[in-house]
């Protein structure tokens, strides 16, 4: 986009008008849809207005982290697909796909979303460890909340397969029941990201409105409002009233979107 464009934009906004006349604190029409890929634990679909995010969850027992010998874990990737935009390029991940990723991993582990305790097989030897992957496919603004939307629904449906090592085969009753089933998901924080384009804050953007912003705030958020994680981007400094602000509003809309997950 050019500047004449990106200045369009701003100067719309400082006159309280949205491209698409959606209102500052609007949303477009979001949809979810669970178990679209056969072959994941667990999967969603998120389409917030034109933006599409797949996640599918994968579990592997591996060896736990030292420090906490008796808790399983996650590890999120985003990878933007160049499909989803002519922006993203093949490769590894780069500074976009990895802040995504930082910002859905954040959200749900500094929550204590998933009880890692109930992940654990064996202390100090086996647990399970969730991978929540995120592929863009299609772009149209806003991946963040499209992505934290799609890993807790994916997460929500996601199923325990079991203990598959031979050696655990043989396991009592009791024991291989503590380790099927759905995940331990005790909480859902949704995360809303406000941004600032020129005096106005808002949510949702679309591309264009994403790059005529200057800052923005990610606030993750639970249904009692208790904020587990917040994330800056952009190049502009927020003030502490400005934050305050950006807060009031991602928790607002945050309860609204936690509506939408099945």
């Amino acid at each position: 986009m050019n500047g004449l464009n990106t200045d369009y934009i701003i100067e719309l906004a400082n006159k309280s008008i949205r491209v698409d006349k959606r209102k500052f604190d609007e949303y477009r029409k979001i949809k979810i849809e669970t178990g679209v890929s056969k072959n994941a634990e667990g999967s969603a679909r998120v389409t917030i207005g034109s933006t599409e995010i797949i996640v599918g969850i994968k579990l592997a027992i591996d060896v736990p982290y030292p420090d906490t010998p008796d808790e399983g874990s996650i590890i999120v990737t985003a990878e933007l697909l160049p499909l989803s935009s002519p922006e993203f390029e093949p490769g590894p991940p780069g500074i976009q796909a990895t802040e995504l990723a930082r910002i859905v991993d954040r959200g749900i582990r500094e929550s204590k979303a998933i009880d890692f305790k109930k992940l654990c097989i064996k202390k100090g030897e086996e647990v399970w460890i969730v991978f929540i992957d995120v592929y863009s496919i299609n772009d149209a603004g806003n991946l963040i909340d499209a992505s934290a939307l799609a890993a807790l629904a994916a997460i929500k449906t996601a199923k325990l397969p079991g203990i598959v090592k031979n050696e655990f085969k043989n396991k009592s009753k009791v024991d291989y029941e503590t380790h099927t089933g759905s995940l331990p998901l005790n909480k859902l924080p949704v995360t809303c990201t406000v941004y600032e384009v020129g005096n106005q804050l808002l949510v949702d953007p679309d591309v264009e409105e994403e790059k005529a912003a200057d800052a923005r705030l990610s606030v993750a958020v639970l249904a009692d409002g208790t904020i587990n994680a917040m994330q800056k981007g952009g190049s502009k400094g927020l003030s502490i009233d400005k934050i305050e602000k950006m807060i009031d509003l991602a928790i607002v809309k945050a309860n609204e979107l936690r509506k939408f997950i099945p």
